[in-house]
């Protein structure tokens, strides 16, 4: 029994990863060319007029949480627009009522999104090596970092495809929700910058804790405690995770 669910999950996330590579045209090269016109604008242009922050050059600073950025935009958006898919061909329901159980689908899916967003993150990171010198303060932690924020996401992703009931619902978030926290997650500055209310106020921004450990990963430098920021990454994967299990088990936007 095992060994088949094994095969199902293999499948799935096969198939997820062979959606995303067979047109990289459309998937990988867009957001590596966004980083970088980031990397030109602000790294080099903008970033040569700001000198250094936290003790570091600014294109240095900003080198990892643009990466993060891409992890956490790819990873999203290849699970939500991939679920909505299966949802518009009612495929979904034909994998639901088979003998699998529904955390081999969720993992399926969450595999496949954080396969698209550690492939985004390690070509974004390729190309950040002709704009600034490639350094690793702690390699496990970039890796944990990296693996744990795109399943993150990649259940975020999840929840909002079960929700969705059209394709323009599939981008409210990213657009009104996901890209205002990511630009106010501390990627282009220090919240040791701001006056103290907002710096208190940043600490709700969770995206905050994932670029800041991911920079501290890379550069050795962070305005937050690492342990601090695994905790809070840890518990919202597991309450991301427990609200997918429910939706998935409970057919709820799935069983018309």
């Amino acid at each position: 029994m095992l060994y088949q669910f094994w095969i199902a999950y293999l499948t799935i996330t096969r198939r997820e990863i062979y959606r995303f590579t067979r047109i990289w045209v459309q998937t990988i090269i867009p957001p590596v060319v966004m980083v970088a016109l980031y990397f030109i604008i602000f790294g080099n242009l903008i970033g040569q007029r700001i000198g250094e922050m936290d003790g570091l050059v600014y294109i240095d600073f900003i080198m990892p949480g643009l990466v993060m950025m891409s992890i956490i935009t790819n990873s999203y958006t290849n699970v939500v627009s991939s679920f909505y898919g299966a949802k518009y061909s009612r495929h979904i329901e034909e994998m639901q009522i088979a003998p699998v159980p529904d955390i081999v689908i969720l993992l399926g899916f969450v595999s496949g999104g954080m396969a698209r967003g550690l492939c985004v993150g390690v070509a974004v990171t390729l190309v950040s090596l002709l704009f600034t010198e490639f350094r690793m303060y702690s390699p496990l932690v970039v890796l944990l970092i990296a693996l744990l924020t795109s399943c993150l996401f990649s259940l975020a992703g999840l929840i909002n495809a079960i929700f969705a009931n059209s394709f323009d619902d599939i981008t409210i978030i990213p657009t009104f929700v996901l890209t205002p926290l990511t630009y106010l997650g501390g990627i282009f500055y220090s919240i040791k910058m701001l006056p103290e209310f907002w710096q208190t106020a940043s600490l709700g921004n969770p995206i905050l804790y994932m670029v800041n450990s991911f920079r501290y990963g890379f550069r050795g430098t962070s305005d937050i405690d690492l342990v601090s920021a695994l905790l809070v990454i840890l518990f919202f994967i597991a309450v991301l995770f427990t609200v997918c299990m429910i939706l998935l088990s409970r057919g709820i936007g799935i069983r018309q």
